[in-house]
């Protein structure tokens, strides 16, 4: 399993077009071979910062998403929205609690 965190920031006046292009292709991307989790978190006291938490079933799941066609789509529609470029982690859970 592999756990994938991206940061987003955006231009104020883009927020509104981000959350309706996540709206709309968030079932797709949940739904794309080997992601089993995705979330859409807002920082609390930036309201134009966002972080996608996705959970891989392998690096070459994630991979295969990131080469396709969705996500060039998505990436094309996403990315002339942001106020700064985008950072990303792939990290492996250690610990965890429920």
């Amino acid at each position: 399993m592999i756990t994938r965190i991206v940061e987003l920031n955006f231009h104020i006046e883009h927020v509104d077009n981000f959350l309706t292009n996540f709206q709309k292709h968030k079932t797709q991307i949940r739904n794309f071979d080997g992601c089993t989790h995705l979330k859409l978190l807002r920082d609390k006291k930036q309201n134009t910062k966002f972080f996608t938490y996705s959970i891989w079933l392998s690096e070459m799941h994630l991979e295969n998403y990131r080469e396709s066609d969705l996500f060039k789509t998505i990436w094309s529609e996403t990315k002339p929205l942001f106020s700064s470029k985008a950072a990303a982690w792939s990290v492996d859970v250690i610990s965890e609690v429920q």
